[in-house]
């Protein structure tokens, strides 16, 4: 499981509110969500980005509050992943849960720059940028892990499971 694409960098602390703002919280839907992504942080995001790019971020990314419509906005708007030196907990899981992949990895963060072509191996969790050919590890996903995020989500997840028990 991979993904590559161009990196768009943001700073430190990025808040649930600038990834969905409050204001189109009246729907769960992806593609409605994705249209607003970033909006109130960079409005240009959701016109340039293209499936697979990846977000690559500073500190504490997805803190504020607990909603899970932020990884669902990121997710749907295409990106294909996020990288960062650390995650809001509640994010982390979020994300998780709703199968959009993340990688701690504050070496890659360092290393990458805006527009740099990525590619991300989840497997491996080597991190190479194409441009440079200079490369980065971050810890791989563990297999239970890599299974909800390869479902599309934990509920996916847990009905294939299911679905596998009574067959």
């Amino acid at each position: 499981m991979n993904t590559q694409g161009k990196v768009f960098m943001y700073g430190d602390n990025v808040d649930t509110d600038v990834i969905i703002p409050a204001r189109y919280l009246t729907t769960a839907d992806p593609a409605e969500l994705a249209k607003h992504c970033m909006e109130d942080l960079d409005k240009t995001y959701v016109d340039r980005v293209q499936k697979g790019d990846v977000i690559v971020a500073g500190e504490n990314f997805g803190c504020g509050s607990s909603r899970e419509h932020a990884p669902i906005a990121i997710k749907g708007s295409g990106a294909g992943c996020v990288i960062a030196p650390s995650f809001a907990r509640i994010f982390y899981r979020n994300a998780i849960n709703m199968g959009l992949p993340i990688l701690e990895c504050p070496e890659a963060v360092t290393g990458l720059a805006e527009g740099d072509e990525v590619e991300v191996d989840f497997d491996s969790g080597v991190i190479r940028n194409v441009n440079t050919g200079e490369s980065w590890q971050a810890e791989p996903f563990p297999a239970f892990i890599s299974k909800i995020i390869q479902s599309g989500g934990l509920v996916n997840y847990i009905r294939a499971k299911e679905g596998s028990a009574e067959a």
